[in-house]
């Protein structure tokens, strides 16, 4: 009939010790993390070192990253959308016109509501800087 192998001892070790990898790999993420946030972003002071400075205004996400990435996203799906509606005007003159007009009009639809919120967290963000100035 059908052969299912008995699972063998070294099975058994590489499966600990992937869960042995991924509790040491835990441990060590917990402990730099504590040692970054203390060292990098809780302090208030100005970092002597350009990299240091760096990385606080990386890890404190002072620089948002998702607004470019978004921006790509879009030129991505609007140059895909109307590439791809091209392969409908043989088939469906209608529904060419539809996907060309309405497809790339609801995609910047959706990715204007994306950026709205991102230009509401910006516009917050600089208001409660001139509060605590």
């Amino acid at each position: 009939m059908y052969y299912y192998p008995e699972p063998s001892f070294s099975d058994t070790i590489s499966a600990s010790s992937s869960l042995i990898w991924t509790i040491v790999s835990l441990v060590i993420a917990i402990i730099g993390g504590i040692c970054v946030y203390f060292l990098v972003i809780k302090p208030n002071r100005k970092m002597s070192n350009h990299f240091l400075e760096k990385a606080k205004i990386f890890f404190n996400f002072g620089n948002m990253l998702i607004e470019d990435i978004l921006k790509i996203a879009y030129l991505i799906l609007t140059i895909f959308i109307t590439l791809s509606s091209i392969s409908l005007i043989s088939t469906n003159f209608f529904g060419f016109i539809f996907t060309l007009i309405l497809g790339n009009l609801g995609l910047r639809i959706i990715f204007e509501l994306c950026l709205i919120n991102i230009m509401i967290w910006k516009n917050t963000n600089e208001i409660n800087k001139k509060i605590q100035k």
